[in-house]
């Protein structure tokens, strides 16, 4: 495991370490900041580092995880149905701290999520694919708001840490929303409230 900290002047050489860590090691898992909770991504591809996700959370496999886009056209590359309502939202508030809920071309649903932290944006940039993603503490448990905390959670270790230090006070897990057709419903409530949704679609 190796932890490097982050800051304004290194974004870019952070990120092509991880990159070049997924190019280089199958079953690669990343701790990485967003802009809301620290979480533990790995390429969307990859059932060796998402069943190692799994494990490390001790997650159960039936709750899928959600996945990490840089934009809507690569997310429509992974077999996503935006309605209308979903392309507003989406639109209005990515990247942002929401993540969003649709059905996708094999007759399930998926949530995906644009994360707004400059790190995470440059990483994505550089590989070019999704990323399935969750967050870095153990299932049930706080989120994690430094690295510290995730460590001490998990049960076993991602192979590059990404340290940003502490999380902003009153930083809060993403807005979850489902999108039906026309129509959306709030399952968890986040940053991104009911409010802000209507009046900006509607």
């Amino acid at each position: 495991m190796k932890i490097l900290k982050l800051d304004n002047d290194n974004i870019a050489k952070l990120a092509a370490s991880c990159a070049e860590l997924f190019s280089a090691c199958p079953g690669a898992v990343v701790l990485i900041p967003t802009e809301t909770v620290y979480g533990l991504a790995c390429k969307s591809s990859d059932k060796s580092a998402i069943d190692k996700i799994y494990s490390m959370k001790d997650r159960d496999f039936s709750k899928p995880m959600q996945i990490f886009v840089k934009d809507i056209d690569e997310l429509k590359a992974t077999g996503a149905i935006l309605s209308p309502l979903a392309e507003k939202i989406s639109a209005a508030f990515c990247p942002g701290p929401v993540t969003i809920i649709v059905p996708n071309r094999s007759g399930g649903k998926m949530g995906f999520r644009i994360p707004d932290h400059p790190f995470v944006l440059k990483f994505m940039e550089m590989i070019g694919f999704a990323l399935s993603a969750t967050s870095a503490n153990l299932s049930g448990k706080p989120n994690a708001m430094n690295v510290e905390d995730a460590l001490s959670q998990l049960d076993g270790k991602p192979d590059i840490v990404i340290d940003a230090g502490q999380l902003p006070e009153g930083a809060m897990a993403s807005t979850v929303i489902e999108v039906a057709g026309e129509t959306f419903k709030i399952l968890r409530r986040g940053p991104i409230t009911e409010e802000m949704i209507e009046e900006a679609v509607y």
